[in-house]
């Protein structure tokens, strides 16, 4: 809950209330001039019937003079409502509804616009609405004025636009004020400050720019403060190799009944006039050049960029057609330019899939950033954004198999698969490690996998010492797989992918090849993305300290340069289920070899995927000590899909070793039963291997039982199980349930954040339980499903504006029924596995995700309240429109936590590839100086400073195609 008494209250959140609906409190000691904005938000939990618990968390902002004492003081709606002597800030006190706090000695100094975070536990009977008024020292929180963020957007150069070195790039920006006037535009590539400019029009020029690729962006500030930053424009600059047609974009999207532009230069000055001519060689007839057939350049105007229009007719076919145009001129060597044409006829007059259309084209639209220049999709088009991944610009497998997911769809609507195609060939160039990336493969033995090293709780108790002593099994998958494929390789994506090189590894210590393959988490279950050093995936001591970044996770006699790659089993599952759609749209189109290439590469990908099955040092279920048995033959297999598989090797092709590993740690969230179903009952998915659908087949059983001994009393599902207590086989509490093994865990894996408190996992996991009921009807999919959705939808709101709200933070209590080990038949009930609902978000992604999950299940089982909330909530999503896609304002209060220290061994240090230091006084953002010129560290840096927590709306490309193809799904099934 929020509650927000402010003086811009014009942009406050849900559940803002007025500041005059109060009575005054008596005043305290003068004071001069006070005014003040005060926060409340609460996690409330239910104990009982109309009773519970709650934590009250407050930010009091001084808006008015400087502040050497404060009393903060509230009234309690009802009686109900109680302070516990649990509270920090402040000296808490409680007379009937009235609850007061008063500074303590070290924060009674309050500057002018500086803010204080306070807050207390409480206890609620009844009910536990929040206050209605504020009032520090007397005075009332709240007035009249506001201010409203100014607006602003690049206007050159244009997405996708090319230039030659030396390059000058003229950049300008429109910006304006609906309640006072623009400060300043300042211009960023990437987080570089580039220029300033405090008058219109806003401009700047960028010249002697450097072959590469470049992101740009704008940020406005206004008369009171405020800032936005413009989404991003990727431009390209090449080596100048001599005369040649400077021509961008060479991709065009192109809306019927509409037109698009592309620009032509000449890269140097010409001896003559030199006549441009455009054509289109091939493609739908309803593409034409409408203007600029014919360009001429002179040697005065020969740098000066002249626009070409192409036009798509307004014609009254589905089918989104495209052409190739060739810009050529006598003694240039011609360039293409492919023109998308955006069909408004697609979806035969169904509202959403119509919607669905209308995204794609913003996710692929140029000017919204979704894409690098080389067409890889980042995590978002915002920068500034720390959560699993702790940089925007960054991407993962896991956006990478939704990239597929939404090329799929787009081919069930269009018919075209050519997109589909090509994501695959991008995924494949770029975050599936090539033979080069992993060149010592050969050298790896599968009687011995990996060295053992334990995994510790504390951050501090890292590197860890590899022991020679633990015995590890024998990995059963390798001589099958290279019998199979004829290669050592691995074909798997690694997870994270640097796509701007922004930390300047580059590929293997080059520091300029991008996108470039780097990892973070390597330090047990509390290491927070707060806490983590960035590394590079192929360690050749360029960076970081004389031995690299290895001896900050691994203590060793030697150390060696080395490539090593980790795998997010739930990304490649996904891409598996993907194809499967995919398949089976094309078959009823008839195009099903069109995709059939990318189809058995998919089914490679879940060959190899079977990694995810085993214990990290292939030791049988049941090991609670280093010592306990190693495996042998798949007696180590789960078959369930743990965390992740890892595999590494030397650099040094003489050195001879490479090694692999699985995760002894399984998680609901990442399980995938209908991709297990695919893979063993699809003749064109069944893997290569000998015994690769046979294990899929297992593994589908395996993972029903596994949700069947996970879910709660309520319907949730439960956080999992691991077969490595504490990460070093450890001996688990004896009063902990086992299935097949191994030992539950309500949060498997990490602890900061809980891993099983977020919603999204229910919703991810779930919707692929009702994929699997939809297509096949299995029963035992249907049972778990008819009691999560009757969970999920009775803790799930929507109003009668649309609105709505959907779980968000889960707290568990209790464990399953007792252990289970059968290989058929499902696990009983649990009635004493509990799950709460803490608190209830609008959550875009999560919304798309859960919607699906209610209309595959609806679809086969004719709900019609799952119907119904799906489509609700589609429409709800669909209300948070912007100029890039859907998204919600969110608070980021967790990043009060880039100031923390990152845990640096004693005696270690080293440097970042920018020079920034690496040693026992690091924090997250000191090895991050970057982040201190991203156009959105002003409101962070703010936030740190005492102010308010920032806001932003986040445009995460996971969740954009999770909402897209929730849409045309649901037209798919409800037509």
């Amino acid at each position: 809950m929020l509650t927000r008494l402010s003086r811009r209250l014009a942009v406050a959140t849900t559940l803002v209330l007025v500041a005059s609906a109060t009575a005054a409190v008596a005043a305290a000691p003068a004071q001069a001039a006070v005014a003040c904005d005060v926060t409340y938000t609460t996690s409330q939990w239910t104990s009982g019937p109309d009773q519970g618990g709650f934590t009250a968390n407050i930010t009091l902002k001084n808006t008015g003079d400087a502040l050497s004492s404060w009393t903060l003081a509230f009234d309690y709606p009802t009686t109900g409502q109680k302070y516990t002597p649990s509270g920090w800030g402040a000296q808490w006190s409680q007379s009937g509804t009235r609850v007061t706090g008063a500074n303590m000695p070290w924060n009674g100094n309050l500057a002018a616009g500086a803010s204080v975070s306070v807050g207390f536990n409480g206890t609620w009977t009844g009910s536990n609405p929040d206050p209605t008024s504020f009032s520090v020292n007397g005075t009332t929180c709240g007035g009249e004025g506001s201010n409203a963020a100014p607006t602003v957007s690049l206007t050159s150069p244009s997405a996708g636009q090319t230039y030659t070195t030396p390059a000058s790039v003229a950049i300008a920006a429109n910006a304006a004020d609906s309640d006072g006037t623009i400060s300043k535009v300042d211009f960023y590539q990437g987080s570089t400050l580039l220029g300033t400019d405090t008058s219109a029009p806003y401009a700047y020029n960028w010249t002697g720019v450097a072959a590469g690729s470049y992101s740009i962006t704008a940020r406005a500030t206004d008369n009171g403060g405020a800032t936005t930053t413009s989404a991003p424009v990727g431009i390209t600059v090449t080596q100048n190799t001599g005369p040649a047609l400077v021509v961008s974009p060479t991709a065009l999207s192109v809306p019927e009944g509409g037109t698009a532009g592309f620009g032509v230069k000449l890269s140097q000055a010409p001896s003559a006039n030199v006549s441009v001519s455009v054509a289109r060689t091939s493609g739908d007839a309803d593409l034409t050049v409408s203007s600029g057939a014919t360009r001429t350049f002179t040697t005065s105007n020969w740098d000066t960029e002249q626009n070409v229009t192409i036009e798509a007719a307004d014609d009254s076919d589905t089918t989104s057609g495209s052409a190739v145009f060739r810009v050529g001129a006598t003694g240039y060597d011609p360039v293409e330019v492919t023109a998308n044409e955006a069909d408004n006829d697609v979806g035969g007059g169904n509202e959403y899939v119509q919607r669905f259309v209308e995204l794609y084209n913003e996710l692929h639209d140029p000017d919204n950033g979704y894409f690098s220049p080389e067409g890889v999709p980042y995590h978002s088009i915002e920068t500034f954004m720390v959560e699993a991944p702790d940089h925007g610009h960054e991407t993962t497998s896991e956006a990478y198999s939704y990239y597929l997911w939404l090329e799929a769809v787009y081919g069930q609507v269009t018919g075209d698969w050519s997109k589909f195609n090509d994501a695959w060939t991008s995924l494949e160039t770029y975050i599936i490690p090539s033979t080069e990336d992993q060149p010592t493969n050969a050298f790896y033995d599968p009687s011995k996998p990996a060295t053992y090293a334990s995994e510790h709780l504390d951050i501090s108790n890292y590197p860890t010492e590899m022991d020679t002593g633990v015995t590890v099994g024998s990995d059963p998958l390798a001589s099958e797989l290279q019998s199979a494929y004829g290669t050592r390789d691995i074909y798997g994506m690694h997870w994270l992918l640097d796509v701007d090189n922004t930390y300047g590894f580059g590929r293997c210590g080059d520091g300029t090849t991008r996108p470039a393959y780097i990892n973070t988490y390597q330090r047990g279950p509390e290491e927070s993305v707060f806490e983590t050093i960035p590394q590079p995936s192929c360690d050749t001591f360029e960076h970081g300290g004389p031995n690299g970044y290895l001896d900050l996770f691994i203590e060793d006699s030697a150390y060696a340069e080395q490539w090593k790659y980790t795998n997010a089993p739930d990304a490649d599952a996904r891409a598996v289920q993907v194809a499967y759609w995919a398949l089976t749209w094309a078959k009823e189109q008839d195009k099903e070899p069109e995709i059939s290439e990318t189809v058995a590469k998919a089914a490679k990908m879940g060959d190899y995927l079977r990694y995810a099955m085993y214990d990290k040092y292939f030791k049988q279920p049941g090991c609670t000590s280093p010592s306990c048995p190693a495996g042998s033959g798949k007696n180590s297999a789960a078959y369930l899909l743990n965390w992740y598989y890892a595999w590494g090797g030397a650099t040094d092709s003489n050195a001879g070793w490479a090694w692999r590993i699985g995760s002894s740690h399984n998680h609901a969230g990442y399980q995938n039963p209908f991709a297990a179903w695919a893979l063993s009952n699809v003749a064109e998915l069944k893997p290569k291997s000998a015994t690769g659908a046979s294990d899929w087949s297992t593994s589908l059983t395996r993972q029903l039982q596994f949700y069947t001994w996970l879910q709660s009393d309520e319907g949730g599902i439960a956080g999992g199980a691991t077969n490595s207590w504490e990460g070093h086989y450890g001996t688990p509490p004896s009063d902990l349930p086992q299935f097949h093994g191994m030992t539950y865990d309500w949060q498997p894996v990490y602890h900061d954040p809980p891993s099983n408190q977020w919603f999204g996992f229910q919703a991810w996991t779930m919707e692929r339980v009702a994929e699997l009921y939809n297509v096949t009807g299995n029963a035992d999919a249907k049972a778990l499903l008819d009691k999560w959705v009757e969970w999920a939808l009775d803790n799930t709101t929507v109003n009668a504006d649309g609105s709505y709200e959907i779980p968000s933070t889960l707290r568990w209590s209790g464990a399953p029924a007792g252990d289970f080990s059968a290989t058929s038949g499902m696990p009983p009930a649990n009635p004493d596995l509990h799950v709460t609902v803490l608190d209830h978000t609008q959550d875009v992604g999560v919304a798309g995700s859960y919607a699906k999950a209610l209309m595959y299940y609806a679809a086969r089982a004719d709900h019609a309240e799952a119907r119904d909330t799906a489509k609700a909530l589609l429409d709800g999503v669909w209300a948070n429109r912007d100029e890039a896609g859907v998204s919600v304002p969110e608070t980021k209060a967790d990043y009060r936590r880039i100031t923390d220290p990152v845990y640096v061994p004693p005696g270690w240090s080293g440097e970042m590839p920018n020079g920034d230091p690496i040693n026992e006084d690091s924090t997250f953002l000191s090895i991050r100086s970057f982040y201190e010129d991203d156009p959105d560290w002003p409101k962070v840096e703010a936030f740190l400073d005492g102010g308010e927590a920032p806001v932003f709306n986040y445009h995460r490309f996971w969740a954009q195609v999770d909402v897209a193809v929730a849409l045309a799904e649901y037209g798919r099934l409800f037509p």
